[in-house]
């Protein structure tokens, strides 16, 4: 079960890059494509096992998952490739290249407000930016380090603070329970 090892170097690269922080993490938002061969589920029982006595021992684990696409090499059309992939065209039997579907890449990590085994607020910090928040304004995006996401881009769409007092909900879609 090669999700293991994924879910091992998953939480020692989120645990490299918030160990400054001081702080525990409450969810983990992956980004996995339909051809990288994993399996949300065994995904899911592995990140348990792999958090045990970390700083992300009982986060939430979303997985987003991204359809497998092709464009057609012949006449330019887009499409989804399924699974197993379909990888020439359906209108005109040109082989199809491959637009997406392979990801694996960790989105976003959102923080406690408390160190580890605490169960303060969060704030969600988008993976790769090492954001602080000198003002205490939960204001912790790419817009105030210049930080650049796990894609080379700025990173999208920035963090979510949450209320105190209420669960943490995240707005994304995952085949895995929420924890």
């Amino acid at each position: 079960m090669h999700e293991l090892s994924i879910a091992v170097a998953v939480v020692e690269q989120v645990e490299e890059a918030v160990r400054e922080q001081g702080r525990a993490v409450s969810s983990l938002t992956l980004r996995i494509g339909e051809l990288a061969g994993v399996v949300p589920e065994a995904l899911d029982f592995s990140f348990g096992l792999a958090t045990e006595g970390t700083a992300l021992a009982g986060a939430r684990l979303l997985i987003e998952t991204v359809d497998a696409r092709g464009r057609c090499e012949g006449c330019g059309r887009e499409a989804p490739t399924g699974m197993p992939p379909v990888l020439w065209c359906a209108g005109c039997g040109a082989p199809l290249t491959l637009l997406g579907g392979r990801e694996l890449e960790i989105v976003r990590v959102t923080l406690a407000d408390g160190p580890p085994d605490t169960d303060g607020p969060a704030t969600a910090v988008p993976y790769g930016t090492g954001a602080t928040d000198p003002a205490g304004t939960g204001a912790m995006g790419p817009d105030d380090t210049g930080a650049i996401g796990p894609d080379g881009k700025d990173a999208d769409d920035g963090p979510r603070p949450v209320p105190s007092g209420r669960p943490v909900r995240d707005e994304e879609t995952s085949h895995v329970p929420h924890r």
